[in-house]
């Protein structure tokens, strides 16, 4: 890591984030704890989902129904976006609940569904088969739609400005628990859920509740399943598909050698390890240098441009000064292979946790643009229904616990 020269102007208030108890904290003097063990350990039903097509026709045999059928399932499921053995009019009636049984059995249902932006935005809340609970954002924009998904019930990372950072991991979810918030919204973009009518799911970001890369092996069968065409999997671009970390340097060089051309985003937010320390704990054990490092080497091995995600926090972290710095920190491992998206900060009264101000926000997109960063204001959605990952299981939480 390179020290910051001395004659970098650092005037100007500097918030910390131990200023404050985390988010959501329930007494004033809680820290963050990294959480690496997940708090339940039951398995998920297993599902089509789960397996490749080979496995599940080995399924349908031990079920003594035959093996032809995984791929006709299959095609309905991927293809079609049918969940429910009842509704698939080539399958005999006799089978369908031991289909039901061996390959599909339900893994989530809706707890509450949000819209916002005029109909633009649909966010969900879903319950899995043991009672825990995990969100989905559904985005159209006029070029594509996109899909936020979670990859564990809670997050384990601790970040103190994150809703679902302050929950704890509850536990990963499977393949076909992931796997399932894609169709649901494939089916939902079909049916015309949105406003403006049918559309078609075009790219997925693994940005919702959860570190995706700390569930490393599903993601990675989930990736298959995304990529793959009908009858193995729906068939989306990778080039449309984005997988963010805060920093797992040990499985972001495992992804890179999977060779999949996706997205890599890093949730940065800090250019320094003194501030990121605090503020992103997994970086007590990988500093900034590695990771960035790491994600260079990404760049290299997939030829795909890694996006750098920095939500722009207060005086905290949104200093002239860390914006020549994080330049620094990226040019001096080439030019060109990085992105950065500043992220508005959705405001918090009376918290230390809110949004810089525009002045701050437009200094500091400048500064990197000057230094020939490539940098786009990341645009927002759900401001409105507890947009942020998190916040709509914590308010449904509390409604119900008053109840």
């Amino acid at each position: 890591m390179v020290k910051v020269p001395v004659n970098l102007n650092r005037s100007g208030r500097q918030v910390m984030p131990t200023d404050q108890a985390p988010e959501g904290a329930t007494s004033p003097d809680a820290k963050p704890v990294l959480q690496f063990t997940a708090k339940r350990r039951g398995k998920a039903p297993s599902h089509l989902a789960d397996l490749d097509l080979s496995g599940r026709k080995q399924v349908l045999k031990d079920a003594g129904l035959p093996a032809f059928r995984a791929d006709q399932l299959s095609r309905h499921y991927f293809g079609n976006y049918v969940a429910d053995p009842a509704q698939m009019s080539d399958l005999p009636k006799n089978m369908v609940d031991q289909v039901r049984d061996s390959l599909m059995p339900t893994l989530v249902k809706p707890v509450r569904t949000l819209e916002a932006d005029g109909g633009l935005t649909i966010k969900h809340l879903w319950e899995l088969f043991d009672g825990s609970r995990v969100e989905s954002v559904l985005m159209r924009y006029p070029q594509r739609t996109t899909l936020c998904i979670s990859s564990q019930a809670g997050c384990g990372m601790a970040c103190p400005f994150c809703a679902t950072g302050q929950m704890g991991l509850t536990r990963n979810l499977s393949t076909a628990e992931i796997v399932e918030q894609v169709r649901l919204a494939a089916k939902a973009c079909e049916d015309g859920d949105l406003e403006g009518g049918p559309t078609r799911l075009s790219n997925i970001v693994f940005m919702g509740m959860g570190e995706p890369l700390a569930n490393y092996k599903a993601i990675v069968e989930t990736l298959d399943r995304l990529i793959k065409e009908s009858p193995e999997g729906f068939g989306l671009s990778a080039r449309n598909i984005t997988v963010s970390t805060v920093g797992l340097v040990p499985a972001i060089d495992k992804l890179a050698k999977l060779g999949h051309p996706v997205t890599l985003a890093i949730s940065l937010h800090a250019p320094d390890d003194e501030l990121r320390d605090e503020l992103i704990p997994i970086n007590s054990r990988w500093k900034v240098g590695e990771l960035l490092d790491a994600a260079r080497r990404y760049f290299v091995a997939t030829g795909r441009r890694v996006s750098i995600e920095y939500a722009l926090i207060r005086d905290m972290n949104d200093h002239a000064w860390r914006a020549q710095l994080l330049a620094d920190e990226l040019n001096k491992r080439g030019h060109g292979w990085a992105h950065v998206n500043p992220i508005p900060l959705n405001p918090t009264p009376g918290s230390i946790w809110t949004a810089s101000t525009k002045k701050a926000q437009q200094e500091f997109v400048e500064i990197l643009r000057k230094n020939g960063i490539s940098t786009t204001i990341r645009d927002t959605r759900g401001s409105d229904i507890d947009g942020a990952c998190g916040q709509l299981a914590t308010t449904v939480a509390k409604e119900e616990e008053a109840k």
